[in-house]
């Protein structure tokens, strides 16, 4: 069963930090359909937050098709966001975990590295939407 980390210094709602590590515990196949999610009660106890943000955060995975309310059952996960390849990812993970491993031996924190992934994908998803006129030096950079 998931358990939920609310940090409140991250500025990001807490509900939405919900909804954030429930749908990262989908792509990492921590929870698969069928699985239950804590409920509210349990979420409450363990994080001190307002019952009405565990429902809410519910609903809008509820709302996305992840999740699926059994009355008087709890709630329940409908469908994963993982990748079938685990062998891939295993590998991957692998990598991940040594270039993390060199990151903070050089002296980077949390932030940094989180700071630095962000930065790649960012430039990546920009590499990868670019207009082909763009992409390719179109007129602006014949000038």
């Amino acid at each position: 069963m998931i358990e939920y980390r609310i940090d409140r210094r991250s500025g990001v709602a807490t509900y939405q930090q919900i909804v954030q590590q429930t749908k990262q515990a989908l792509r990492l196949g921590l929870l698969q359909p069928g699985d239950k999610l804590p409920t509210a009660r349990e979420v409450v106890e363990a994080t001190a937050i307002n019952p009405n943000t565990v429902l809410k955060a519910y609903r809008e995975l509820e709302r996305e098709g992840l999740v699926e309310p059994r009355p008087g059952l709890g709630t329940f996960v409908q469908r994963s966001l993982g990748n079938a390849d685990a062998a891939g990812d295993a590998a991957l993970r692998a990598e991940l975990a040594a270039w993390v491993d060199r990151a903070f031996a050089v002296g980077l924190d949390r932030e940094d590295v989180t700071a630095l992934t962000t930065a790649v994908l960012d430039a990546r998803e920009q590499r990868t939407s670019a207009p082909a006129d763009q992409a390719g030096g179109g007129r602006e950079g014949a000038r």
